[in-house]
């Protein structure tokens, strides 16, 4: 059974910055890839930053130079450092990743999102 638990959604005005966590948890062996995807209201889901087990990470073109993933491998844990957000970053965050766990082999997994608000 894995579970990935997700905080640090809020409210904040335009250009201000807010830090997502995502912990996964469970009879872990090991987790690879690991990430933040997004849905605004109205639109389609689309990723916001993908990063590997070495820590080599890919950002989706609207948030490039604003926004950092990172991760901590001991803790299975995945964070997305938002700066200078904007009104059109609003909407529900994900986060994503591939565990493998002592019973199953990789396999992926969605948190249950948590809620990103951007107004004045």
């Amino acid at each position: 059974q894995v579970q990935l638990v997700e905080s640090g959604g809020g409210s904040v005005q335009p250009g201000g910055s807010l830090r997502l966590s995502c912990a996964a948890s469970g009879s872990i062996v090991g987790v690879n890839r690991m990430g933040w995807y997004r849905r605004a209201p109205g639109k389609p889901r689309e990723s916001v930053a993908i990063i590997d087990h070495a820590g080599s990470a890919n950002y989706g073109n609207p948030v490039k130079g604003r926004f950092t993933i990172s991760r901590d491998n001991f803790k299975n844990t995945v964070y997305l450092d938002m700066t200078d957000l904007k009104p059109e970053d609003t909407a529900v965050y994900y986060c994503n990743a591939d565990v493998r766990t002592t019973a199953n082999p990789w396999q992926n997994y969605w948190g249950p999102g948590t809620q990103v608000t951007v107004s004045s």
